[in-house]
């Protein structure tokens, strides 16, 4: 039986079938105050290529009433099962189908999510549909490239406000009846209702034509929706977007609607963007927190046109989408005129590519434009090869054939394919025109094939320190065990900064800008100069490769990694350092030391934040076991010394504050904590606000120093959806087994938390500092995960699965207990491919722990 799975196969048959025309759907949303179920009738009309052919619709629902097919009644009993409706004997040409079905109100993020706000008591609903779970709120063809309209008529509660794709009317009644969408895919339809609060404007664009423009949340945020500021930085998009793109904007009007519980970041309904409700900051956030949301505001506005107006055909080019969007939100923040990131490829190159980096190198690496067979591979694969490594590699592209020649070639793209379904080999055309380029091999090196480059510089100088020879090497590691494919060398389009120390500082005095192709590249443009302090390959972030800095330019950034003058050669030396410390090429504690040697010099707050969490992973996962609270202490120590340092009510004095109250450990410390959100301790400048406080008590939690009492006592000054999910990990967090046992039970063997209490129960669970406590769960652990991927939706499958991981249980005692597991339960590929990047993250750190015993 199909389940809810559908393959890429199946999808391919009923395309060449079927011509899909136009949905109309009713929706009675008028009981959603107490849940339950919903009344959905689907009406689609669509034409058959053959008469007499069968296929299938999809829906999840828990009851069908009625299927009439062109007229003819049909018995749900005979044609509904799992998550199809059979349709035998279409007719040729036109025809016509009615579903009338009661659906179901979810509280995991998918389908039609409902979330009663415990500050006001109402109901909030949004859809969430990608990848395939616009089936869980009307009957439909659920694969991208069968395009329709679709006209939405609404039944809800009086007083509500409905939002769709299609902008929205004034209600008869109770009822909305939007206007048909243009032709779109199912899954970037949307609905959201309940009594939101709304904040209106518009965009002006050329020739006086506007765009209408709406900001939604829930009452009980709207004194922290800062509407101003994410108005400026949408209509910075929509200035810079349709200049690139030569396509005005493609829908009717654009709403963004911060929403409750949502699983990812944002998601690009057409004209309806959904974005979590934690964008609306209810405490104080540093710089960085403003940054990511600018770029998910913009990632999803450029899906407008990439993935909206024109739209992949099946979803191995899900990559393209995801990494055009960020691609293009990160350039628009590097680029347009008065935008407030400009060093917004340094927070790339610190973060995004990091990530990219680190997927590239488990078990499940695959190519950029990945085989997806069904629709588990999809869902398993938005992952930082399909964001991060495809961005990356259309950011090398834009250098290879020259930014102009590329949104030329996007230009023509969008104006080729308006409405309809693409491949990558017609955006591949579109740039070949306007480029000149062949980029049949680029193509098929860059996206056809898996695995991560290794640069490193090869100089020898003369007696004088005059360079004789340079060189960069090029290697392809093999790729991990259990990929598929084989490691390759690539063309890379890079340049190599040569940097001096002058006035204390790294300045850069020479750039070379080259193609690197094979195992060996000269560089002659070197040679015959001083041999500089610092030479940095792929300066500029240009291509996609870990780099390794030769001895003398280690060591000198090592005295001063925080002098360079400009942020992304510090972040592209950071981020070189942290590979390397994974790798088991630096030892923990060397890194350790290397960025107490220059944090303090960090101005970018995006990489200080970063470096606080890549820091506390390396003490917690890859310090050698007996080094392990020898190196928090210092790092803790390190952390107050820096709070008390930092400029009052700065961001980088926040950040300061959020790390030491990650890891706060000697009793004066946590005393330090108790008094900060007591009250009877002060730093100057900072301000213990909500979501300080709760990090505060998180820790107090987890280490015996907050109680029960405590927790509820914080609730009730908090007593908001925030607030439930913070005191979920505090409770989660306490350091006894009665604790555990109730986090676990609530999570693995009852069904009754929402997505983003079960998130919150699952992170305070695994505390770093509680290995012992942790240790009976993993064979609980492997004894549940089966059952839990059978029986949960994905998403919260996968909360489950990778959350509870014993990742913490660094030994080979768990990587043989998972082999066992994956022996013996011979589980889906989906599951299997979470479980061993899971099994890649010990096994990597049980290399790094030994590579930082040896360096002791």
């Amino acid at each position: 039986m199909p389940g809810t799975n559908l393959t890429r196969e199946e999808a391919r048959q009923r395309a060449r079938l079927l011509t899909v025309d136009a949905y109309d759907i009713e929706l009675d949303l008028s009981g959603a105050q107490e849940g339950g179920t919903f009344r959905s009738v689907t009406t689609v009309r669509f034409d058959s290529a053959e008469a007499g052919a069968s296929t299938f619709i999809d829906l999840v629902a828990p009851t069908v009433h009625e299927v009439v097919l062109n007229g003819t009644a049909l018995d749900p009993a005979e044609v509904f099962a799992d998550s199809r409706i059979a349709l035998p004997s279409l007719q040729a040409g036109a025809n016509e189908l009615r579903v009338v079905a009661d659906a179901a109100y979810t509280n995991t993020g998918e389908g039609l999510h409902r979330f009663v706000d415990p500050v006001d008591k109402q109901a909030y609903l949004y859809t969430q549909f990608e990848v395939p779970d616009a089936r869980r709120v009307f009957t439909c063809f659920e694969q991208p490239d069968l395009k329709a309209t679709f006209t939405f008529t609404v039944k809800a509660p009086a007083g509500w406000t409905v939002v769709s794709n299609s902008p929205t009317p004034e209600p008869a009644g109770n009822v909305w009846s939007f206007a048909p969408t243009p032709r779109i895919s199912t899954y970037i339809t949307a609905l959201i209702a309940g009594p939101y609060h709304a904040v209106h404007s518009t965009w002006e664009g050329e020739g006086g034509r506007s765009v209408p423009l709406g900001l939604y949340c829930r009452p009980s945020l709207a004194e922290f929706l800062d509407a101003d500021a994410i108005f400026a930085v949408t209509r910075q998009g929509f200035d810079w977007f349709e200049e690139k793109f030569d396509f005005p904007y493609p829908f009717a009007k654009y709403d963004q609607l911060f929403v409750p519980e949502f699983n990812a970041g944002a998601m690009e309904n057409a004209g309806a963007v959904t974005i979590r409700d934690q964008y609306v900051f209810r405490s104080k956030v540093t710089d960085a927190a403003y940054e990511v949301r600018a770029e998910t505001i913009l990632h999803e506005l450029a899906h407008m046109w990439f993935g909206d107006l024109v739209t992949m055909e099946w979803w191995n080019d899900l990559w393209l989408n995801e990494s055009f969007a960020t691609y293009t939100s990160i350039a628009c923040q590097a680029y347009a005129p008065g935008s407030k990131w400009p060093h917004s490829w340094t927070t790339f190159a610190n973060s995004m590519k990091t990530w990219a980096y680190r997927q590239d190198q488990l078990p499940s690496t695959h190519p950029i434009m990945a085989e997806i067979n069904d629709l588990q591979d999809v869902q398993v694969n938005f992952d930082g090869i399909t964001y991060a490594k495809g961005a990356s590699v259309l950011k090398q592209l834009v250098a290879y054939v020259g930014m102009d020649a590329f949104f030329t070639g996007v230009q023509a793209y969008f104006k080729r394919h308006a409405w309809k379904n693409t491949r990558l080999t017609d955006l591949l055309s579109a740039l070949e025109e306007t480029s000149g380029r062949d980029l049949k091999t680029w193509s098929k090196k860059w996206l056809e094939t898996a695995g991560i480059n290794i640069l490193r510089p090869e100089i020898e100088t003369a007696a004088d320190g005059t360079i004789t020879s340079f060189a960069v090497r090029q290697e392809a590691p093999a790729l991990p065990a259990g990929a598929k494919g084989e490691s390759i060398l690539r063309p890379h389009r890079i340049a190599v900064g040569a940097y001096e120390l002058q006035d204390g500082k790294l300045v850069r005095v020479q750039r070379v800008e080259l193609d690197v192709d094979g195992e060996l590249t000269s560089v002659p443009e070197l040679t015959g100069v001083k041999r500089p302090a610092v030479v940095l390959l792929n300066d500029d972030d240009l291509s996609y490769a870990k780099v390794r800095l030769d001895e003398v330019s280690l060591a000198t950034v090592r005295e001063h990694l925080g002098d360079f003058t400009e942020s992304l050669p510090r972040a592209l030396v950071w981020a070189s350092a942290w590979d390397m410390t994974r790798d088991g090429e630096l030892a923990t504690r060397d890194y350790l030391e290397l960025v107490l040697s220059g944090i303090g010099k960090e101005s970018d707050i995006g990489v200080v934040q970063s470096l606080h969490r890549q820091v506390k992973t390396a003490l917690e996962l890859y310090a050698a076991p007996e080094w392990r609270e020898t190196g928090l202490a210092r790092w803790t120590e390190a952390t107050l010394e820096h709070l008390r340092a930092a400029a009052p009510g700065g961001d980088h004095q926040l950040a300061w504050a959020r790390a030491f109250a990650a890891t706060a450990r000697t009793k004066e410390q946590l005393d330090l904590i108790a008094g900060l959100l007591g009250g009877t301790e002060t730093i100057e400048g900072l301000a213990v606000d909500t979501e300080l406080r709760w990090s505060l008590l998180e820790r107090l939690a987890a280490t015996g120093r907050a109680d029960e009492e405590a927790i509820a006592a914080e609730l009730g000054r908090d007593a908001t959806a925030a607030g439930e999910r913070h005191a979920a990990t505090a409770r989660a967090a306490r350091p006894t087994a009665e604790a555990k046992a109730e986090a676990w039970a609530s999570v693995v063997e009852a069904e009754t938390l929402t997505n983003a209490v079960q998130e919150a129960v699952i992170g305070g669970f695994s505390e770093p500092d509680q290995r012992e406590l942790l240790a009976p769960y993993t064979q609980r652990y492997f004894a549940a995960v089966s059952d839990v991927f059978s029986s949960r939706s994905h998403e919260m499958a996968q909360q489950i699965i990778v959350g509870l991981y014993p990742a913490l249980q660094v030994s080979q005692d768990t990587l043989d207990a998972t082999d066992a597991w994956l022996a013996a339960a011979d589980p889906a590929p989906a599951l299997r491919r979470m479980v061993t990047e899971c099994r890649a993250g010990v096994e990597r750190a049980l290399k790094a722990r030994a590579a930082d015993a040896a360096a002791g």
